[in-house]
């Protein structure tokens, strides 16, 4: 606190230990008998008493006033909240509005919009997703193509992450590694299809391959991002103070390369849904293509085509779109927890 922008005189102690007043008298009032000064009496005193209190103080808060209070906050709280999802919602209705108007436009315009009049009309796709709800071959496409991003997501990172500290703290490794790793990541992941088939003895395994491979360069890079954007100043520090290499790595590397990780499963998690869906057209479906129960959801999508059965193609593909959103925010979650000190930050 600066004792010299304080309003008023200072107390006498203050005043005594400084040598001096620390601010002049407010106002003074001298005598012809006498050459003594009278100084003001103390702010605290001049202080004007609001209405309907004690000795100036103001009265404290009933608990009627802080519980409006609080109902208050909580009511602002729950409009902020509301608001994305009004937005939310209004924009899913402007969609299905212009996609009904379209798909239904050589019907009130004389002949249908580009792109838009080709489609079926989302009247056309709710009916035929109706009936796939009691489909148990649509529920086991779900389940397949489920199962198969779980798995090659899972094995990108039990790998990407141990591989992409590994680059990001030992420069020889780093250096032995990462040409070829740069050599390889800009491939596409549908460009191994072939090859993996070739490689790999059964089809299941080709597409878990594709996919462990649509993940793992996403990780692997955000953990090289993440690792260095940690900084170095704080690992000199930690080492000056006596820290082990364990410690430096646990409470300083890892927590701040933890969020580069969650972001890069979060878009790794995309990916893999893109690449399966690709994946089960080329393969057919892979060894569940051949049996009734389904092969995936991209499986799905492509006899739905073959079969001229367009409703069920966009039905094919709001559900990867809604596994997608649903699958996101569980890692959005699961990053909110993992990751407290951003949301106290932020």
């Amino acid at each position: 606190m600066d004792l010299h922008a304080t309003e008023g005189p200072a107390p006498p102690s203050l005043q005594a230990g400084r040598g001096g007043p620390l601010l002049a008298p407010t106002s003074t009032s001298t005598s012809t008998s006498s050459t003594s000064t009278t100084t003001a009496p103390p702010a605290a005193a001049s202080t004007a008493s609001a209405p309907g209190t004690t000795g100036g103080a103001l009265p404290a808060p009933g608990p009627g006033r802080a519980r409006r209070a609080s109902f208050g906050l909580a009511a602002s709280a729950r409009a902020l909240a509301s608001r994305p999802r009004r937005r939310a919602l209004v924009s899913y209705v402007v969609l299905l509005a212009v996609w009904q108007l379209g798909a239904t436009s050589g019907h009130w315009l004389g002949r249908p919009l580009p792109w838009l009049g080709n489609l079926p009309a989302p009247t056309a796709v709710l009916a035929s997703w109706r009936h796939l709800v009691f489909d148990s071959g649509y529920w086991s496409s779900w389940v397949v193509s489920l199962t198969r991003v779980l798995g090659g997501f899972t094995a990108a990172v039990l790998v990407g992450i141990p591989f992409g500290l590994l680059m990001a703290l030992g420069p020889r490794f780093r250096a032995a590694t990462f040409p070829v790793f740069e050599l390889l990541r800009p491939i596409p992941p549908l460009a191994w299809v072939p090859a993996s088939i070739i490689f790999w003895p059964t089809q299941e395994l080709s597409i878990d391959f594709v996919i462990f491979l649509g993940a793992f360069y996403t990780i692997v890079i955000n953990v090289l991002g993440g690792a260095e954007a940690v900084d170095g100043r704080l690992i000199q520090v930690a080492r000056s103070m006596g820290a082990s290499s364990g410690n430096v790595f646990r409470r300083i590397i890892l927590p701040g390369v933890l969020p580069s990780i969650l972001v890069g499963m979060e878009v790794s998690i995309g990916v893999t849904w893109e690449v399966v869906v690709a994946a089960e057209m080329i393969s057919g479906g892979g060894a569940a293509g051949s049996t009734a129960s389904g092969g995936g959801l991209g499986f799905f999508i492509w006899n739905s085509y073959v079969g001229g059965s367009y409703p069920q193609i966009v039905v094919g593909m709001i559900s990867i779109g809604i596994a997608g959103y649903l699958s996101s925010t569980a890692l959005r979650a699961l990053a909110r927890r993992l990751t407290p000190w951003l949301r106290v930050n932020g």
